[in-house]
Order: C-alpha cells, then structure tokens, then sequence
C-alpha cells in the first residue's frame, strides 16, 4: 500500500473544502469570506458563507464519502469491480420515495418532507431486500434480489410521473432527480449525518472480512468470517449511507463506481484499505464536480448528477479499456 495515499486524499479534501466556500456568484473576494465565515462581520455575506456555501461544501464532503465507501464495499463483497451502490436498490427506491412526496404534494407541506420520503423509500428497500435475499442466500442472491428492487422502483418511478396530472410537479420531480447540492441548507445536513455516520461505521468494520473474501466465500467461512452478518452490516450500511446521500441530493451516480477503480492500485487492491481511500476519494470527487457546475455556467443550474454522468462515463470507459489492454 502506498501510505501517502491517505494524507494526499485528506489535503486533497480539504483544499478542494476551502475553493468550495470561495466559489460562488456572489462575488466576495477570499480575506473578506474567509473573514465573515469565521467572524460573522457583514450581514449579506455571513448569511451566503453561513448559511449557503458551508452547508453545500459539507453535504459535497457528506455524499461523496457514502458513495465512495458503499461502492468499495459493495465491489470488496460481491468481488465485482463493476458493482456500485445502485446496484441493490437503494438509491432507485430513495429517488421513488422523494417523487412520491413530490406529485403528492406532500414535500410542499412541510421542508423536511422530501428527505424524510426519500428514506423511507431507502429503508422499504433494505427491508425487501432482507426479505428476498434470506437469512442465508448468498452474494449472487443479493445482487438479483436488488436488481429486481431497483427494477421495480424504476417502474413505478415511470409510473407516477407517467400518471401525473401535473406538469410542474412532473418539471420538479425531473430537475429533482439530476441530483443537486444547490440551495441546501444546514437542516438537510443534520437529516443526512446521523444516518451516514451508521452507514460508515458499519461499512469500515467490514475490513476484515472484505479481505478474506478476496479467497472465496467457503475459505473465508473456514477462517472464522460470519457471512451472514457480514452481508447484513453491508446492505444497512450501504443503505444507511446511500440513503441518506440519495435523500439531500438526489441521483448521483458514478461516484462509488469511478472512485474505487482510480484508488485501488495504490492500496495493493486490498478491500479493507480501499474503504477508507474510496470514502476520502468520493469527497475529494463531489468537491470538485459541485465546485465546477458553478464554474462551468455560472448563469445556469447546471446539475451535479449532469456532470458526474458526463465526466464518469468517460473515465470509466478509459478505465475498462486500461485494464483490458493490461490483461492482453
């Protein structure tokens, strides 16, 4: 393993932290943002530092970092370097959730409505996915019993906005799902955090286990893993953390498929160091795509999920073409 791989990431992050609160079409130079953030000195400008920009750049931080650490677990566990945190459901069913609250009408009555549908539609999922995967089906059990939830959740996402009466609410709910972090505030932050910190903690205690696996699920049984409570920490973990992220900021994908392909060879590819790269990687990654759609067109609402599909095809394509030409 590389050991500066984890200070490179974390001063990654926390440059890319920095620009974040620095960007924006407001206009304020650094010294006086920097200064009204710390010392609340001028209305206008403590209000957008405060209250705008560093709830933003902490949900960018927040989501980059359970995307990136539920692609790597998911990929650790099912040994499938195409696997990624939509793989299970989770995000489909939160998107459902959210829309439901959305052409209900439900999301207008209240501010915290539509985050609070988008987890329940997270957790529904974890719950069917339990249900259909068994207390003991293995890896390929899960991986068909999520395809089948998130095939379901597309559907009836179709559905809804399919019978939809109302074209603004059709317009809203569109927007809602190209995945944003504009216009968050702390409130979404503190809705988020308790359940990703859950979804960290028990996608880190998988270390173990992650690099037993890489020998097969029979040789690690044999050295003492617990599968079972290894795929049940793994699917709450994973839908605690993507959940949450799917809840405040809508569909982000290739997040937690991009970052663990970048950061595994410099881990020595093993799964346990991979977790907490990939969780720093996820960050440093939303950073700097949030940071560029309000670079890019400055005047427009250029959405996150737009640019992460744009910039991570590409790479991904780029990273499936290297790999292939290293196998020849």
């Amino acid at each position: 393993m590389n050991r500066a791989i984890i200070p490179t990431l974390l001063a990654l992050v926390a440059v890319l932290f920095v620009i974040s609160l620095l960007t924006g079409p407001a206009g304020f130079g650094p010294g006086e943002s920097v200064s009204a953030l710390i010392s609340g000195q001028g209305d206008a400008i403590t209000l957008v530092m405060r209250e705008i920009r560093l709830p933003r750049a902490i949900l960018a931080v927040l989501v980059g970092t359970s995307l990136g650490i539920a692609g790597a677990a998911l990929q650790g566990y099912l040994r499938n370097p195409l696997a990624e945190p939509g793989l299970i459901g989770v995000s489909g069913s939160a998107a459902l959730g959210a829309v439901i609250a959305l052409q209900t009408g439900i999301a207008a009555s209240f501010a915290l409505a539509l985050p609070l549908a988008a987890l329940a539609g997270a957790l529904a999922a974890t719950l069917l996915i339990l249900l259909l995967a068994g207390p003991r089906g293995g890896s390929m059990t899960l991986i068909l019993a999520g395809i089948a939830i998130s095939a379901l959740a597309s559907a009836m996402l179709s559905l809804v906005l399919n019978l939809s009466p109302n074209p603004f609410a059709v317009s809203e709910t569109v927007f809602w799902m190209l995945g944003s972090l504009a216009d968050r505030s702390f409130t979404h932050v503190w809705i988020a955090l308790p359940f990703m910190a859950v979804g960290w903690g028990l996608l880190l205690s998988l270390g173990r286990s992650l690099d037993a696996l890489t020998l097969g699920e029979d040789a690690a049984a044999s050295l003492g893993i617990r599968l079972e409570r290894a795929r049940l920490s793994l699917v709450l973990g994973v839908a605690a953390a993507v959940g949450a992220a799917t809840a405040v900021a809508g569909a982000v994908g290739f997040v937690g498929l991009v970052v663990p392909h970048i950061l595994r060879p410099f881990v020595g590819a093993r799964p346990s160091q991979l977790l907490p790269a990939s969780a720093l990687g996820g960050a440093a990654l939303v950073l700097a795509a949030d940071i560029a759609t309000r670079l890019i067109l400055p005047e427009r609402d250029l959405k996150l999920g737009v640019l992460m599909a744009i910039v991570g095809a590409p790479l991904f394509l780029h990273l499936i073409y290297k790999t292939r030409a290293q196998s020849l």
